[in-house]
């Protein structure tokens, strides 16, 4: 029986993807996730199921890998230049948890627009009779926007959109072709100054670090609700923290920090109008299957030689083939 290939996860993935590697891989779960842990670990492996943000220099201690792949969308969690220059194949799940994290967005929306996020605390505190002062707000015929029109942006949109009667305004890092008719395309700067509901959904590049930064969230209507279950270097901690206490952002639903975990000391703890959720936003039984079996599937057909469906790197694929043939 041929040796089987072993695929390292930096964190436990869903049963479910066990009958896919089983066959010809065996699979070994990181017992932490420290930087340290992950460098010893992907020493002997052919393959890593990525769920935490690597070590930039994790590959100059991986000599047998052969492919790397996220289990979900965001690729700023590996160091894909390098995996390319050392011709590891890189793999990702645009689609796998789209509903999941849209869900999530909807749901923190509604929250914030119905106080879900304070009510309860407020109930405990001051009786029944706060019902009395308690106003929350409907959705229709307000304004949502939308920052960044991929696929998660858009099915937010289209949640919004059609079931609540929403207006959506969206800007996207250039011109997007073929958009519904009902998201109307504009700047940032129109986006938060004419938004209701800002929701952040635009990849954690170079250009977009502190992209929400205390010019932009000036320009917001007072009071706006702002979402972000992308990444949270998108926003300046600091300029969001000083919007929250002065009112000009009225609630921020977080799902995503930098760093994470977020901190204890965090100024985020200790501010009443932020609700705050451990980077969960595509954690859903269905989600987890979804990222968890596809993951396990781009593996299995990197290491056979089949080209993966969501192939990142794609010039490494030519020398990977190459590579392979000659072992």
């Amino acid at each position: 029986m041929p040796e089987k290939f072993r695929v390292l996860a930096t964190s436990p993935i869903h049963l479910s993807a066990l009958p896919i590697l089983e066959p010809s891989c065996e699979l070994v779960v990181a017992p932490d996730d420290s930087e340290e842990t992950l460098r010893k670990f992907v020493a002997d492996a052919d393959a890593l199921i990525v769920r935490v943000r690597l070590p930039d220099d994790i590959f100059d201690h991986a000599p047998r890998l052969k492919a790397c792949v996220r289990h979900g969308v965001g690729l700023d969690f590996i160091p894909v230049e390098r995996a390319t220059r050392a011709d590891i194949a890189v793999a990702n799940l645009p689609d796998s948890n789209t509903q999941a994290v849209a869900e999530h967005v909807v749901g923190a929306i509604l929250a914030m627009a119905r106080g879900f996020d304070r009510l309860p605390r407020a109930w405990r505190n001051d009786g029944w009779l706060v019902r009395q002062t308690f106003q929350g707000i409907e959705l229709r015929d307000r304004t949502v926007g939308i920052v960044g029109l991929g696929r998660i942006g858009l099915q937010v949109a289209a949640a919004l959109h059609h079931g609540f009667g929403m207006r959506v305004l969206g800007c996207d890092n250039g011109a997007r072709e073929g958009l519904p008719s009902y998201v109307d395309q504009t700047s940032i700067e129109n986006v938060f100054s004419g938004s209701d509901f800002i929701t952040l959904h635009a990849p954690l590049v170079k250009s977009t670090r502190h992209l929400v930064n205390a010019e932009l969230l000036s320009l917001a209507k007072p009071g706006a609700l702002l979402v972000n279950a992308a990444r949270g270097g998108l926003i300046d901690d600091d300029a969001l923290v000083a919007a929250l206490r002065s009112g000009q952002i009225g609630c921020a639903a977080l799902d995503v920090f930098e760093p994470e975990p977020l901190p204890p000391d965090h100024p985020y703890w200790s501010i009443d109008n932020v609700l705050l959720t451990p980077h969960v936003a595509a954690f859903t039984s269905e989600g987890l299957v979804r990222m968890s079996t596809g993951a396990a599937r781009a593996v299995v057909e990197i290491l056979h030689g089949r080209r993966p469906e969501h192939l990142v790197n794609e010039e490494v694929w030519p020398r990977y083939l190459e590579r392979r043939a000659t072992r």
